[in-house]
């Protein structure tokens, strides 16, 4: 059979599945139907003020006895849902599943003679967890609340490959938000004429997905030639972005392209071939990709997050981070007050059974020195020997009378320290303590300087700016003066946040720079470019260390909490001899 008759059949047997024909090859008598209740919930927090409709669909076949799958579509019921789950969960083709149908909330006015406030987009399109928040934390649990009409109670699984997700336009966008923002809880994702284009910032989503670390996903597409071309973007266009960009990064992804509008007709069409095609190989989870080369040009295969040191009951505060010259990792803990050092390759023994009042970010100088800058009182730059000596403070001739607040600093070759001080709204400053010229202090534009790095070769400063999306670039001339400052890297930022929230900073020897942020690790080439996003344990980052005998592991700090993963790059320190890499690609 030619392939252009073989998808005319494909189509007809789904429109019989649709229309609840019987099939050959199916049981003689139609498949027993399941049930569908209709609700209404008006308790979000999430979404104060809300109400909206829901639906649950309830398969014959359901067992409370054993949790249910779960699929939740926007928008309400579409694509004839309950009857192609009732053919197909009766053939085996897809597991029991709970529908859930969920309309957009609205706010009533607060009088007859005024307008509803709709929040269809606000909740839909929004690049942020927010309604992931709504479904897993609200939503499901008070489907979870009701029972089938027979008496049954709902059950449904809390496994994130029993658990689907759906919608068309809006709401499907949404869909695939859910499942990008919490994989731990959706893995497969079915998006029809979806609305990937300049409303809420969905137009970013194929580059994150290209520079993101792969998650565990199935994604199945569906578009029309004829869909929206519009002020707010060319959707057509945008879902074969999207898809390419799923390519690219070595996802599960399917599609299925027409010719038709945006509207539900093919969609409604092939639901049932997405659905097969979503939950196939069930129980089974879908496998995140290889990624990016420039992803697997950093990190071993099946390379994974691995928690370090800490008390299981009281946790961390991870406070400071700084690795030595032969690769030991020292951090600060504020839960037990104390420093810790981890020797390349092991785990965390006290280093320091005292430590200087307050809490600081640390970094080790040449001869082996321990520095701390202090941004609580007492302020100031703390040394501490090598031998593991009380610390002698390295600032006490500094006027008193200024602001001074210190939030990173890093230490070169040579034993010149550089501190980043945010004390002064009106006057941020980079001052720079040399062994043996008088302290200097350099005026900068950076809001909220935040990190230090040098780069490998010790000509530039690397700044981060907490306030911003920015990253600054300051030359660094031999005496240790700055010049030239420019803003440099252009990071990702979270729809749901106003900055990157960028702060601790490593450099590995090609120039890379890994910084911590709101998005976790974006790592940037040295021409400026980020290039990957790696989310940390926790999501978001905020110091990071290079440490091991080749420093070939990375030590972020994510929730408060350390962790470690191997990487193919290795480390360069501030305290290490100037190293010139590669002429980065331009």
């Amino acid at each position: 059979m030619r392939m252009a008759d073989r998808f005319r059949l494909m189509i007809f047997l789904s429109a019989c599945l649709v229309g609840g024909m019987e099939l050959p090859g199916l049981a003689e008598s139609p498949a027993p139907k399941g049930e569908v209740l209709k609700f209404t919930f008006n308790k979000s927090k999430v979404f104060p003020g809300t109400v909206r409709d829901y639906s649950v669909y309830i398969p014959a076949l359901y067992n409370p006895a054993i949790p249910a799958c779960v699929y939740v579509n926007q928008d309400g019921v579409q694509y004839n849902a309950p009857e192609v789950f009732d053919q197909l969960i009766n053939a085996g083709e897809m597991p029991v599943t709970i529908g859930v149908f969920v309309n957009p909330g609205r706010v009533p006015a607060s009088r007859e003679t005024a307008l509803d406030r709709f929040n269809r987009s606000f909740e839909y399109d929004t690049l942020s967890p927010a309604y992931a928040r709504f479904l897993l934390d609200e939503l499901l649990p008070e489907v979870e609340s009701r029972s089938a009409s027979d008496g049954r109670a709902i059950h449904l699984s809390k496994k994130p490959e029993d658990r689907a997700i759906g919608g068309a336009s809006s709401g499907a966008i949404c869909a695939f938000t859910v499942a990008w923002e919490r994989p731990d809880a959706f893995r497969r994702v079915f998006s029809a004429i979806g609305t990937y284009v300049g409303i809420h910032g969905g137009n970013i989503y194929p580059t994150l997905v290209r520079k993101t670390e792969p998650k565990p996903l199935r994604i199945f597409l569906q578009d029309g030639s004829n869909d929206l071309n519009i002020n707010r973007g060319d959707w057509w266009m945008a879902n074969q972005e999207l898809e390419r960009a799923l390519v690219f990064a070595g996802y599960e992804v399917e599609h299925r392209w027409g010719e038709g509008g945006h509207d539900g007709k093919q969609a409604t069409e092939i639901f049932p071939d997405a659905m097969r095609w979503l939950w196939k190989g069930w129980p089974a989870s879908p496998e995140a990709g290889k990624g990016s080369p420039q992803f697997q040009a950093l990190f071993e295969p099946g390379s994974r997050w691995e928690r370090v040191g800490g008390d299981d009951e009281r946790g961390q505060d991870v406070v400071g981070l700084a690795c030595d010259q032969a690769g030991a990792v020292v951090y600060a803990d504020n839960v037990s007050g104390r420093h810790y050092r981890i020797e390349p390759g092991g785990e965390p023994d006290d280093l320091f059974v005292q430590r200087a009042p307050g809490s600081g970010e640390l970094a080790f100088g040449p001869d082996g020195s321990l520095y701390m800058a202090k941004a609580e009182i007492p302020v100031g730059l703390f040394r501490f020997p090598k031998d593991g000596g009380e610390p002698e403070e390295t600032s006490a001739e500094w006027p008193r009378d200024r602001n001074f607040a210190f939030s990173d600093l890093t230490v070169d070759h040579s034993g010149r320290v550089y501190l980043a001080d945010y004390g002064d709204p009106s006057n941020r400053l980079i001052r720079v303590v040399d062994p043996t010229k008088p302290r200097r202090e350099f005026k900068i534009s950076a809001i909220e300087p935040s990190g230090l790095a040098l780069a490998p070769d010790q000509s530039i400063l690397y700044v981060t700016d907490a306030a911003s999306h920015w990253i600054w670039s300051y030359i660094v001339h031999d005496d240790g003066s700055l010049a030239h400052g420019q803003k440099f890297t252009h990071l990702h930022v979270p729809d749901s946040q106003e900055d990157a929230d960028a702060r601790g900073m490593a450099v590995d020897r090609d120039g890379r720079l890994y910084v911590g942020t709101n998005l976790g690790i974006q790592v940037c080439d040295p021409a400026g470019r980020a290039d990957c996003i790696i989310p940390g344990p926790a999501g978001s980052v905020s110091l990071l260390s290079f440490g091991g005998k080749e420093r070939n592991m990375i030590y972020a700090v994510s929730g408060g909490q350390l962790y470690r993963r191997p990487v193919k790059g290795k480390g360069v320190e501030g305290l290490d001899p100037p190293f010139k890499p590669g002429v980065p690609r331009l």
